[in-house]
């Protein structure tokens, strides 16, 4: 194979972009995603520096969960029975007007931690609501043969977004302070606004369900009744609630690296620095069939990427190997959501999607919760690595035991 050829195949697949509606959507994702992450940033550090706590630190976890649970489901669900683009508007909404709230607290000195977390728990309504609304939005407007490359695009924004907010975050909290970095969320949130606002109509298709308990419900169901899709939820609940760190960046930084801001703005950036540059090589997931059983590898992957950073006292070195758990994750990522998007039916996109977004978004949360109470009992560090080692040995054991997991194929043709 000539060198040429071999570049050619690995280089991302940026077909989707030829679509105007996914282009504009996904560039409004990319922009006011890199405003989230400054938020996240923000509010956890903000947090640290009024509680100098991690326990603290990772009760963000369920401030974000139970919203992410509970509307994420009802959203999924909704996103089934209605116009899809005027749900998306109406969640990004929700989201902004928390952010805005956060504003106004760090301008008026407010140090009330009780708010702070009310506050976030709206911000994750709103997030709960757009997430599987957009996830079930995207085989509406791409061939169902370019969805596993929409998803690819779609990770790989999100993960730059996730390492250029960090990065930003970092240096605008060491110069400007927190209402600057909400400020600037709230600023940049008028990107994605617009790409919802410039969508086509998507009303529902097929059997319409109302939505309440009963379409959340039979959404479950569907999850209970196909192992592979129940699976996939499976393998990224291990990975998250075990193995992820970031609960711990604020202390780890405090403790081996003086308190920098610049050093957390690294930590915070390198699971999506590895996501990014995965993405930009990733003309070769589309292509991978035993896509199960690469689900269960690349997730212990991750969770001894993480465990060997863990044991490193070097900034850079940390960065790298957080960065290469970051690579496996966005590999695993994509091929978790191409599964739910096409092997589930339009009518039950939105379900699915729901179900997806309260264990990626919620998977993190409880990984936030896990690792701020260990961290109580065993010290950030082992809580660090033994979270990476755990998720390592759980993942395989359960992976590999699940045989329609382990023998899964792709429901679209390779690509």
């Amino acid at each position: 194979m000539a060198f040429g050829d071999f570049v050619r195949r690995l280089a991302m697949d940026t077909r989707p972009l030829g679509v105007p509606a996914y282009r504009r959507l996904w560039i409004g994702q990319g922009v006011s995603f890199i405003g989230f992450q400054l938020t996240s940033v923000a509010v956890s550090a903000q947090i640290y520096d009024i509680t100098q706590s991690s326990f603290w630190v990772g009760m963000l976890g369920p401030a974000n969960l139970i919203p992410l649970v509970v509307f994420g489901l009802w959203g999924g669900a909704v996103a089934d029975a209605v116009d899809r683009r005027r749900l998306l508007m109406i969640g990004a909404l929700v989201a902004w007007t928390a952010t805005l709230a956060l504003l106004l607290q760090a301008v008026l000195g407010t140090r009330n931690i009780g708010l702070m977390l009310a506050t976030v728990a709206v911000h994750a309504t709103g997030f709960a609501i757009t997430g599987p609304t957009r996830g079930a939005i995207i085989p509406r407007l791409v061939p169902a043969e370019l969805v596993p490359a929409a998803n690819t695009l779609n990770f790989l924004v999100s993960g730059l977004g996730t390492v250029i907010g960090p990065l930003i975050g970092g240096v605008v909290l060491a110069q400007a302070g927190f209402a600057a970095a909400y400020l600037i969320d709230a600023l940049l949130f008028g990107a994605g606004f617009y790409a919802a606002v410039r969508l086509p109509q998507l009303k529902p298709v097929g059997e319409v369900a109302r939505p309440g308990l009963r379409s959340v419900v039979d959404g479950l169901r569907y999850v209970s009744g196909h192992p592979v899709v129940m699976m996939s939820f499976v393998v990224d609940i291990i990975a998250m609630a075990f193995a992820l760190p970031r609960a711990l960046f604020p202390e780890i930084v405090a403790e081996r690296f003086g308190g920098s801001p610049v050093a957390f703005g690294w930590l915070s950036a390198s699971i999506a620095l590895g996501s990014v540059l995965a993405g930009l090589l990733s003309g070769w997931v589309g292509r991978v069939q035993r896509q199960g059983l690469a689900l269960t590898f690349v997730i212990a992957v991750w969770g001894l990427s993480v465990a060997g950073a863990g044991l490193v006292d070097q900034l850079w070195p940390m960065v790298a190997l957080i960065a290469l758990g970051g690579a496996a994750d966005l590999v695993s990522a994509v091929w978790r959501q191409t599964i739910l998007q096409t092997h589930a039916p339009d009518d039950m996109r939105g379900r699915m999607q729901g179900v997806f977004m309260v264990v990626v978004a919620g998977g993190p949360r409880l990984g936030d919760l896990r690792a701020g109470a260990t961290a109580s009992w065993f010290g950030a560090t082992g809580a660090w690595v033994g979270g990476g080692i755990a998720c390592a040995v759980t993942v395989l054991a359960v992976g590999l035991a699940v045989p329609a997991f382990r023998r899964y194929r792709p429901a679209v043709p390779a690509v």
